[in-house]
């Protein structure tokens, strides 16, 4: 019976998410192919259901990625799904899934000069298809999302100071606090720590055993164990 009604194509798209000069923007290429050739988008591909490693539409997500811009990201995350008939002009109705992931500017840099054109999401260009709404979807989730959890620390690179992650939430909220402020928005208590041990109250924040060196005293580097909430976080 289901033969009998026509199946839309089905597709994922990926909003890729970065920090380029203190502001958030987002990671676009540029279509090879009609519709909207030479129009920047978000990477993107169909389903590949006749691919028993394709197990879900994460897998292919990460096909895309992998086979399109060449990278995997550490932190990928549905986002909605996108759907109409006016989406593509040349296939008729038409589903896409949006993810997001959170990428630091310099594993996207890494990739190859071309691959990517910059664009803060707060100033978009004419992007192919929904994109600029996937973009728009995406932003809103982050921002929603990082006022209470770890997600920020997926755009820094996998050791980091707590004043990098300071200044990442800053970046993402557009506020300046102090240093006691922040630490107390997350529960950070800071003190003597081993590495091994977490500095915060949910035991997200982990002491690795290296720090960064500077003028001062050098910064110990932490790690996030796992995407999770602060106990006490607000912004």
């Amino acid at each position: 019976m289901s033969d009998a009604y026509p199946k839309p194509d089905v597709s994922v798209d990926v909003v890729l998410l970065t920090l380029v000069e203190g502001k958030l923007h987002v990671a676009l290429h540029v279509r090879t192919k009609r519709p909207d050739k030479g129009t920047l988008a978000l990477p993107g591909g169909q389903v590949h259901v006749d691919d028993d490693d394709e197990v879900d539409l994460e897998a292919t997500a990460y096909r895309v990625l992998r086979e399109k811009v060449g990278l995997v990201p550490r932190y990928l995350e549905q986002l909605r799904t996108f759907s109409g008939r006016e989406r593509d002009p040349t296939r008729g109705f038409t589903v896409s899934i949006s993810h997001v992931a959170l990428i630091p500017y310099e594993e996207l840099k890494a990739v190859g000069d071309g691959v990517f054109h910059f664009y803060s999401v707060d100033d978009l260009p004419r992007l192919a298809f929904d994109h600029a709404a996937q973009v728009s979807e995406a932003v809103q989730r982050l921002r929603n999302k990082a006022s209470y959890s770890t997600l920020p620390c997926w755009l820094l690179p996998e050791a980091f100071t707590l004043t990098q992650l300071q200044v990442v939430y800053e970046q993402i909220f557009g506020e300046t606090v102090k240093r006691g402020t922040f630490r107390s928005r997350l529960g950070i208590k800071v003190q003597d720590v081993r590495p091994g041990e977490a500095v915060d109250e949910a035991e997200i924040l982990v002491a690795t055993d290296q720090f960064q060196g500077g003028k001062q005293r050098p910064a110990r580097l932490f790690k996030v164990n796992r995407l999770s909430l602060f106990r006490r976080a607000f912004w």
